[in-house]
């Protein structure tokens, strides 16, 4: 048995791996954003294409993660989250050499494979094996580091098209991977060793119901759609309900600090609760912002924005926290990899659903994610703890 790894040692950990993440995060997830545009029109593509790619890399990822999981479970994450820096370093030089729409589409298929094995389940599921169900903390400090992965890789990635154009950039990314991702990751430990074998009938309990598992996996996906949903169509949003162009991006710009701020306070004061609670009140954010937009319309931009964005970042450290206190650490990486397949595939249809019905219905749209957030509500609910 490998001693629990001591106060110093885990925040160096901690910030390793957040970094990390960062990295993976700001070169799969946030690239489209700024690449998309510039990748399209060398190849005399809509843009839609390419997002479409990323979808397709969305739908892989959620295919690959379960298994990436119980690898994680049976070897631990140093591994799996080697590979997924040299899998996304290579989707990212296909990228930037591609000759082709084809070997474009093969180039996001590739990343869609580091997506499912390297982001947040996968160092949510190595930090399981390295803490047991004492992991909560690490899991919500990874998430406050790589809150910050679109501050980075926006700006970076746009920095990187402007001086040496949109391939140059996707070869940056894969330096980056390949001289600190890796090297971070390579300094892991092993983690499995640290779960007490002697005491696994504790950990493991009772086996968690086909009911719990699927209300979890409910809630994962109704937010995860909500969160993508606004994070492609906010502004377009909040200027159907009044706000100017310029309050619209203002308030936009809050979403992130209104992240970071949340998982503050989830780190310091909540985690004295259960996940659950913290998650049944993060659950309740996104149904009263729309109730304020709906209510006040373009003057409840930032109101909307501010709860939008805490509810959102407690949820997705509820993703790895939540799974680990009802169900605990044994099996936690294939249980998190199946949980959160569904969130996967949703999330890559989201910007398209919520579009169609926003330029359907106007500010009427928002009916259809606080909807979705109050039935995880009431799912959540339903969760008991175990």
């Amino acid at each position: 048995m490998i001693p629990r790894l001591i106060s110093r040692q885990r925040n160096v950990i901690v910030a390793a791996l957040g970094t990390s993440l960062t990295v993976s995060w700001a070169s799969s997830y946030y690239i489209p954003a700024v690449l998309a545009v510039p990748m399209a029109a060398e190849f005399g593509l809509s843009p839609v294409w390419v997002f479409g790619a990323f979808s397709m890399a969305m739908v892989v990822s959620a295919i690959v993660g379960p298994w990436a999981g119980a690898r994680i479970d049976s070897v631990g994450g140093r591994g799996v989250l080697m590979l997924s820096i040299l899998v996304f370093a290579s989707g990212l030089g296909i990228l930037a050499v591609a000759p082709s729409p084809v070997i474009l589409f093969a180039g996001w298929g590739v990343i869609g494979l580091g997506m499912g094995i390297g982001l947040y389940e996968a160092g949510f599921a190595t930090l399981a094996g390295i803490y047991g169900k004492d992991a909560r903390g690490p899991i919500t400090g990874i998430t406050l580091i790589a809150g910050f992965a679109s501050t980075v890789g926006w700006p970076l990635s746009g920095v990187m098209l402007a001086t040496w154009g949109w391939r140059e950039a996707c070869l940056g990314w894969v330096l980056i991977h390949l001289f600190l991702a890796l090297p971070l990751n390579a300094w892991l430990p092993k983690g499995t060793n640290s779960i007490v074998k002697a005491n696994a009938p504790e950990e493991i309990g009772e086996q968690p119901s086909r009911m719990a598992l699927a209300l979890l996996a409910f809630v994962f996906a109704a937010t995860w759609f909500n969160a993508t949903a606004m994070a492609a169509h906010l502004p377009g949003l909040l200027q159907t309900a009044g706000a100017s162009t310029a309050v619209a991006i203002a308030a936009g710009a809050l979403i992130g600090p209104a992240q970071v701020a949340a998982r503050v306070l989830e780190f310091s004061l909540l985690r004295r609760y259960h996940p659950l609670v913290s998650t049944r009140l993060a659950a309740a954010a996104h149904p009263l912002a729309a109730a304020a937009l709906v209510t006040f319309g373009g003057p409840a931009a930032f109101i909307f924005a501010i709860l939008h964005g805490a509810g959102n970042g407690i949820l997705t450290i509820a993703k790895g926290t939540l799974p680990l206190a009802l169900f605990g650490a044994i099996g936690y990486g294939q249980r998190i990899g199946w949980l959160s397949a569904p969130a996967r595939i949703l999330q890559a249809a989201a910007p398209l659903l919520f579009g169609a019905a926003l330029s359907t219905w106007g500010l009427s749209a928002i009916y259809l994610t606080a909807g979705i957030g109050m039935a995880s509500m009431a799912a959540l609910i339903i969760l008991r703890r175990t």
